[in-house]
């Protein structure tokens, strides 16, 4: 039984699953930022509606949540922004990594570069996804402040 030559593209296809994996891993963080934004979303269409009604004495307690989640909701949109421009780039880097093997030309600088991009819009994108967890630690401490009496 002969032996079959295993495809020249072997190594490309083994070299693209570093992106790949990347990928999968922002896709989940992808998911996490985009049910947090549907929270945020869902708590602000809330508090506007009790701001609306609300007495003079509370109206400015509302009004300040809305100003934390307004907060939040920008942290979280340029969480996304990033964790999607980190996937785009790493599929950009699939691409380029084909290329590179098909016309035989060199694209080690261009293959650093869209790498890297990728891995600090990923960082930009975790900075963020915590900056809001930060911010909204911020607001319920400040809601547990008020709920409780003072000792």
């Amino acid at each position: 039984m002969a032996l079959v030559e295993p495809s020249p593209f072997l190594p490309v296809i083994q070299l693209a699953i570093s992106p790949m994996i990347l990928m999968t891993g922002v896709g989940g963080l992808m998911l996490t930022l985009t049910n947090r934004m549907g929270r945020i979303v869902d708590r602000t269409r809330g508090l506007a509606e009790k701001v609306r009604s609300a007495a003079p004495g509370e109206r400015a307690h509302f009004e300040s949540q809305l100003e934390i989640l307004w907060s939040r909701a920008k942290m979280i949109r340029q969480a996304v922004t990033f964790a999607g421009l980190s996937m785009l780039l790493s599929c950009l880097l699939v691409v380029v990594i084909f290329i590179d093997a098909s016309v035989h030309r060199e694209f080690g600088v261009e293959l650093v570069v869209t790498f890297l991009a990728s891995v600090l819009c990923l960082i930009a994108a975790l900075v963020n996804f915590l900056r809001d967890i930060w911010v909204s630690l911020h607001a319920l401490r400040v809601e547990v402040d008020r709920a409780l009496p003072a000792k």
